[in-house]
Formats: C-alpha cells, sequence, structure tokens
C-alpha cells in the first residue's frame, strides 16, 4: 500500500527511564514524532523489557503501569500512564502472527518503562488504548524479524506499532564521563546499523556478524525491537529513516528510526539524554535500564 495510507511505525532508543521526566533533543523528538502522525486507532509496542520465555500479548482492559527498574528517584516511581487497553486488538494480533502461538495475557504484564517512558512524550493524553507484545527470548533474529513483517496489516487498520529498546545497549561497559559520547565500537555499529535501516531493512540481522556485535548486543533484549520495525519496513519495500541519533555513557546508543513518518519540525532542544543513577547506590547492570 502507498504510505499515505498506512499507519507509520517507528523504533525509539529510550535509554534511562529519566526520560520521560525530562526535557531534551530526545524526548522533544517523541514529542514531536507524536504530533506528527496521524490519530492511531491504538498503539502496540514491542518493549525491551517484556523479555520472557513465552508469546503473548497484553489482553486487559486496563494494563497497570509498571515500574520496573531499581535506583532511580521517588517522583520516576510516581509516574501513571493510564491509557486503556484493548482486548479486540490483542486478538488480532494472536491471528496474524499464526503459526506462531501468541497467548493473550489478561493479569500478568502491563505497560513497562520501555513503553511508558516514551508515550509520556509523545502521547501525553494517554487516551489512545495500548498494547504489548512480549519478545519471546526462545525465539532468532530472523524469527523476531519475520514476526515483525507478520504484523503489517496493522497498519492499514490504524495500529501505530512502535519497538522500543536501544541498538547499542551494555550497561557493563558504560562510563560516567561520556554523557553525550560514544566509544569507537559503539559509533561502528550503531553507523553499520543506520545504513541497512535506511537502506536494506531486511538485512538488519546480518549485523549478528558485525565484529563489534558482542560488544554492543551483549544481550539480545535491547536490539531486538528494531527487527519488528525492520521487518515492517522489510513488508513495506521501503527504508526507515532516521528520527535522531546520538549516544550516552559511552555504551548506549539513543538512535531512533520512523517509517513512513512525516519528518517532524526542526528540534531546538539540544540537552542531552537523561543518565542513571550513581553507581555507587546501584550498579548499572542491577538498574533494568
Amino acid at each position: 500500500m502507498e504510505p499515505a495510507a498506512l499507519m507509520p511505525a517507528a523504533f525509539f532508543g529510550h535509554g534511562s527511564p529519566m526520560n520521560a521526566l525530562e526535557v531534551n533533543r530526545y524526548s522533544a523528538a517523541w514529542r514531536a514524532f507524536g504530533q506528527s502522525v496521524p490519530q492511531p486507532r491504538a498503539i502496540l509496542v514491542i518493549s525491551a523489557h517484556w523479555y520472557v520465555n513465552v508469546s503473548a500479548v497484553t489482553a486487559m482492559a486496563r494494563p497497570r503501569t509498571i515500574h520496573d527498574f531499581y535506583g532511580f528517584p521517588q517522583p520516576l516511581f510516581e509516574v501513571q500512564y493510564p491509557a486503556p487497553g484493548d482486548p479486540d486488538l490483542a486478538q488480532e494480533v494472536a491471528e496474524l502472527t499464526q503459526p506462531t502461538h501468541v497467548g493473550l495475557d489478561h493479569d500478568s504484564w502491563g505497560l513497562d518503562h520501555g513503553t511508558w517512558s516514551v508515550l509520556v512524550h509523545a502521547f501525553p493524553k494517554a487516551d489512545i488504548p495500548v498494547i504489548q507484545l512480549s519478545i519471546d527470548t526462545r525465539k532468532s533474529l530472523d524469527e523476531h524479524l519475520l514476526l515483525g513483517a507478520r504484523l503489517a496489516p496493522l497498519r492499514s487498520r490504524g495500529v501505530l506499532i512502535i519497538g522500543s529498546g536501544n541498538v547499542v545497549h551494555n550497561l557493563r561497559a558504560i562510563d560516567w564521563r561520556a554523557s553525550e559520547l560514544g566509544f569507537a565500537w559503539n559509533q561502528r555499529f550503531d553507523q553499520s546499523a543506520q545504513a541497512l535501516m535506511t537502506e536494506r531493512p531486511g538485512n538488519v540481522t546480518k549485523l549478528q556478524a558485525h565484529a563489534d556485535f558482542d560488544l554492543a548486543v551483549p544481550t539480545p533484549d535491547h536490539f531486538i525491537p528494531l527487527l519488528y520495525v525492520a521487518g515492517l519496513a522489510d513488508a513495506a519495500g521501503r527504508p526507515t529513516r532516521v528520527l535522531i541519533d546520538g549516544y550516552a555513557l559511552g555504551s548506549v546508543s539513543m538512535t531512533c528510526y520512523t517509517l513512513d513518518a512525516r519528518s517532524p519540525a526542526t528540534l531546538a532542544e539540544e540537552r542531552p539524554a537523561a543518565v542513571i543513577p550513581d553507581p555507587s547506590i546501584v550498579p548499572a547492570e542491577d538498574t533494568n535500564l
């Protein structure tokens, strides 16, 4: 279908959950994206933080706001994102992903910080139904790419599909002095990902062979949401565009991508991404960032 007939899609490099409370160049980009897209019927999010050994989709009418992190200031734990759920859309997802079985989760999960930390900026009214699709740990990267492509019909039904993670995410390698910098290996991997996402998104799983893959993706949870948007782009026969790019703490990429979205207005905000708590209080790898 022509882009004008399809709801856009996006991948957000969400970084620290503290970005939910801050106005910076990334949160400004998320807000500009939300203002630029047509009003969605509903939003489907694939978040790095629902990484379990089962395929499931939230199917409750009122998903709870999950504060799935440690060591952050109390105001972050007080954030609520009371968007309704959409059980009918959950059933649609379960049907579209066949023969992969996707179970309907009526009471286990909700909206984790990979979802609400970006949606509080993109859709601050929380009046659009939101559901989450889990990341099944048992599936290969190619299988996740294929699942993304299978979700493509939802775009013609008014559903905004969002992947939320980070292309590069290595908490053990964080440098607290490098608030806006990326290590050389971070930049190499992120730039290789950009080349594929903006030219041949269907080939993005070839990044497994990249010399810096093990440093950039020590665990696949934050990388996999990118594959769902790449699968959608491959199904559409069009590449994605970079919404905004940059780095945090040396070992995190904040790059975001859009598919079939208008370019938002030029962003004036230049403040860096939010950081995470003092490592003397909670080690970075224990924050669940």
